[in-house]
């Protein structure tokens, strides 16, 4: 969230630096050609291009009659792929004619070293050619052409793959043996037996996949307690996904309700400038109107960005003449709780940096933040963690296992806070777009390095805690344009926007593309869509319309645009806003839409 009235769009992801060079290597006569129609004679046929970056034209061609033109856009470097049959430990020549700035070739699931080789300039015709050798357990390899963020189309024409052929890879058997454990209030672990030829497995709960694991266990989280549910399990590899194993059932046990006590079936946050003024002025805690039923107060700020040491102060007089006692707000604060409503403290925004990255950091910040809880009385926590708070070190590649320490003291600090105020500690958090749905598509530095290290980087801090967040709502808005799981991108301000974005949170998604890495959909229960209160309050304002819209798409399914959820969700919590100041400078035009809609 920012004091001031506007800032720029997010900055877009860096681009991902691939290295290689050309290389040679004899064959043996029982070498083959295994790419599928690597001259694109057949059109597209045995290649899948990202975001539908790819064509076939008929010129400029180098042999046959057609050749690829792939175009990137945006955050998308036009990947066009497909994966062949080949056999362990074994050497392979790949080779392609490319035209176009930046034209990359290149093989992944290698088993041994991945490989790419690429061209900067090509005006005309280049042969781009490497080589590489099969892992002892490799029985396919993904073959790939891409091109630069930013930049024009690139052509590619007679891909070639030399090597011995593997098996035909087949689609694997039905997964059999599918055994439910010990439930929790909100968990169920799941077991099976192996499947030969499976790379991966899909978990389904009420025919809905939810998780994407490569060994045969996997616990599902995030499930409402007293509640019944039904599992499948279906095996995958490159040749497709099995049909799906038979159904086990299995109730969770009755536990205390939701994270952080009850909250309206529909509810509505606002962020309230307590400790600032900012353009929109300084509204007393006495004076939010009911409509509000979470108030979070901002800011807490560190003291320094690695101290860990959170202070919250109420905004100076000579800053906002009308501020109210000490006394005044924390007995505004009692009233506004015995009327049903949470008040929260939020860390973080733009100027308030908090990186963890010691143990002494994080031991400092669990005591900072509960006296400011114990002082004012407060119901629990925001993080409101912005700009460099949370990044991934390199190498840092699976959201389950995460090793950055910012971002592991993160998730110990919140975990020790839940523990110390007990089951009916509030928690709330509000990344932005960039920290988690564009993980959809990069996550962290990447494999190779060179991407943006905070891509994604909220990631494993809500997988951690996603049975103790009572509210997740993502910034839908200083946000640039993301590709939602329809693979095209969405721009802010729009009810399309919403919807995608809400999509992802409630349905999961592949981190970076990789099946193996699922991350598993959020209750709607805790999940609110975060939006300005006004056109002064940040880029990427949505009309009370377009509102309404998003609203009835996500909970019914009518009224959609162009994108259209996987399913309607008539429990999603409600709004956010920044802010109940903004809303006020508005006329409350926000809070009054709210109210105003009818749900279900």
């Amino acid at each position: 969230m920012d004091r001031t009235s506007l800032r720029p769009l997010a900055a877009a992801v860096a681009a991902l630096l691939t290295l290689g060079g050309p290389t040679s290597a004899a064959h043996a006569a029982e070498d083959t050609e295994l790419a599928r129609n690597g001259g694109f004679e057949a059109g597209l046929d045995g290649w899948n291009c990202s975001a539908g970056s790819g064509t076939v034209v008929t010129s400029p061609v180098h042999g046959g009659t057609g050749a690829l033109r792939a175009t990137p856009a945006g955050n998308d470097n036009a990947r066009c792929a497909q994966t062949v049959a080949v056999r362990p430990d074994s050497t392979y020549t790949l080779s392609g004619w490319v035209r176009g700035s930046y034209v990359h070739l290149g093989a992944t699931g290698t088993g041994t070293t991945d490989v790419s080789t690429w061209a900067q300039s090509a005006p005309d015709w280049q042969r781009l050619t490497t080589t590489f050798r099969t892992g002892p357990a490799t029985r396919t390899v993904t073959l790939h052409t891409h091109g630069w963020y930013g930049t024009g189309p690139y052509h590619a024409d007679d891909v070639s793959l030399l090597g011995p052929g593997g098996d035909p890879v087949q689609v694997p058997a039905v997964p059999t043996g599918l055994t439910a454990g010990a439930a929790t209030s909100t968990t169920v672990p799941l077991t099976w037996s192996p499947v030969a030829g499976a790379t991966s497995y899909h978990v389904h709960r009420g025919g809905t996949r939810v998780l994407t694991v490569t060994g045969t266990s996997a616990t599902v989280t995030g499930l409402t307690p007293a509640t019944s549910y039904g599992f499948q399990v279906s095996a995958a590899n490159a040749a497709g996904e099995s049909a799906r194993s038979a159904t086990v059932t299995a109730t969770t046990l009755p536990g205390g309700g939701e994270p952080g006590g009850t909250l309206p079936a529909h509810a509505l946050v606002g962020y309230l400038h307590a400790g600032f003024a900012n353009g929109s002025g300084y509204t007393r805690m006495a004076d939010v109107p009911d409509s509000w039923d979470v108030i979070n107060l901002a800011f807490g700020e560190p003291t320094s960005v690695t101290s860990g040491d959170i202070r919250f102060r109420l905004c100076p007089a000579t800053e906002c003449p009308n501020v109210e006692s000490a006394a005044d707000f924390k007995a505004a604060v009692k009233a506004k709780q015995a009327a049903g409503k949470k008040v929260l403290i939020s860390i973080g925004g733009q100027n308030g940096q908090v990186q963890l990255s010691t143990a002494a950091a994080r031991d400092t910040f669990v005591s900072s933040v509960s006296r400011i809880i114990d002082e004012y009385g407060l119901d629990g926590l925001d993080i409101d963690f912005e700009g460099h708070s949370l990044s991934l070190n390199t190498g840092d590649t699976d959201f389950r296992n995460p090793t950055s320490p910012v971002v592991v003291h993160l998730i110990s600090a919140l975990k020790t806070l839940k523990a110390r105020y007990g089951p009916g500690f509030v928690l709330t958090m509000a990344p932005e777009t960039f920290f988690v749905q564009l993980g959809y598509q990069y996550y962290g530095s990447g494999p190779w390095g060179g991407q943006d290290p905070r891509a994604g980087a909220y990631l494993p801090v809500i997988h951690a805690l996603r049975d103790d967040i009572t509210l997740l709502h993502v910034q839908d808005y200083n946000s640039g344009p993301i590709m939602g799981l329809d693979n095209q991108y969405h721009s802010m301000g729009t009810a399309d926007f919403h919807v995608a974005m809400t999509d992802m949170l409630l349905t999961g998604f592949p981190v970076a593309g990789n099946a193996e890495r699922f991350f598993p959909p959020l209750r709607p229960e805790q999940v609110a869509i975060g939006l300005p209160a006004s056109p002064q309050a940040g880029n990427g304002h949505t009309p009370p319309a377009e509102v309404t819209k998003a609203l009835d798409c996500l909970t019914r399914t009518v009224n959609c645009g162009s994108y259209r959820p996987h399913g309607a969700r008539p429990g999603l919590r409600g709004l956010m806003t920044w802010s109940v100041n903004w809303d006020r400078f508005g006329g409350w035009e926000f809070s009054r839409n709210f109210d105003a809609y009818r749900w279900g």
